[in-house]
């Protein structure tokens, strides 16, 4: 099971769009869902850069495993968890 959260329509609400993170990470954890797919789309990287900062927040980074970058589409980032 794959989640998915597309950032494209709330890209101008900083305030939104960490809500709208916190509840993808949360709902993975509550699922064990072993991968979160986030869509900042491609634009000018802004977006891309505060989820990244969002994920590298020492209480959401307790949460996952590991990031990824989508090497073949720049407008993508793969959040792994490993349950046990």
């Amino acid at each position: 099971m794959k989640l998915k959260l597309d950032l494209h329509e709330i890209y101008n609400s900083g305030r939104d769009i960490d809500r709208a993170l916190r509840a993808i990470i949360d709902e993975a954890v509550a699922k064990k869902a072993p991968l979160v797919e986030i869509i900042p789309g491609k634009g000018s990287g802004a977006l891309k850069k505060h989820v990244l900062r969002f994920l590298a927040q020492k209480d959401v980074k307790a949460l996952y495993h590991r990031v990824e970058k989508d090497s073949d589409n720049f407008g993508r980032v793969f959040v792994h968890f490993r349950w046990k």
